[in-house]
């Protein structure tokens, strides 16, 4: 069962497939529209093209992709099998959550909220200082988020992450020079998450290693 289905940037629409039910989505996906030509690899997903002019494209998460000598929907499923433990970093202004997961479970997390003062309308040097003083604040946000990030990816290091929320500001965070030894692990992004709570990582983790579908319509 695919779910969160949404539109698609250019058109079309976006689900999300849990692994186990990938294989199952492909074949009702191939059966609905008149059948399809072999999948293949494009830029680290997998295209199906459908019979009736169809495409479903697998966006294959913490690339890259290697074949080895499978089939590529063969090959998607062996990366997502072999994907060990997960670094989860989740920040927005107000808050941040950090956390090792691994099979879609939390191993371990720390969550921390944090004050930084909304943007303003206001112009002149009211606005500077205003600006300056929120800069300050989020630098002390991200430094606490590195802080815990560190000591929590030290007891196991990940092997891939999964970052969410606001990708400048986690950007950020991931410049503390703690952090730097991870910049190179496989990496995914998503923006659609709230302000980072306990339950909001657990639902990050559960979707951890989900697929997600671009499908597009003839024309």
């Amino acid at each position: 069962m695919a779910t969160r289905s949404r539109p698609a940037p250019g058109g079309g629409r976006m689900v999300d497939v849990a692994p186990d039910r990938l294989t199952g989505w492909v074949n009702r996906f191939v059966a609905g529209h008149a059948g399809a030509t072999e999948p293949r690899v494009v830029d680290d997903g997998v295209l199906i093209r459908a019979g009736d002019g169809s495409t479903a494209s697998i966006e294959v998460p913490y690339p890259p992709l290697r074949l080895a000598g499978m089939e590529p929907l063969e090959a998607v499923l062996a990366h997502l099998e072999g994907i060990g433990t997960i670094g989860l970093l989740l920040f927005r202004a107000g808050a941040h959550s950090v956390g090792l997961c691994k099979d879609r479970t939390v191993l371990a997390s720390s969550t921390d909220r944090h004050y930084v003062q909304g943007r303003t309308a206001a112009g002149g040097w009211s606005q500077q200082r205003y600006a300056r003083r929120r800069g300050n604040q989020l630098s002390a946000a991200q430094q606490e988020a590195a802080s815990d990030a560190a000591r929590v990816w030290s007891t196991v290091t990940p092997d891939v992450l999964l970052l969410a929320g606001d990708r400048k500001a986690i950007n950020g965070v991931l410049e503390d020079p703690r952090l730097t030894r991870f910049l190179d692990l496989p990496t995914r992004a998503i923006g659609d998450v709230p302000e980072p709570r306990r339950s909001v990582l657990d639902d990050v983790a559960a979707r951890s290693l989900d697929v997600t579908v671009v499908i597009r319509d003839p024309g």
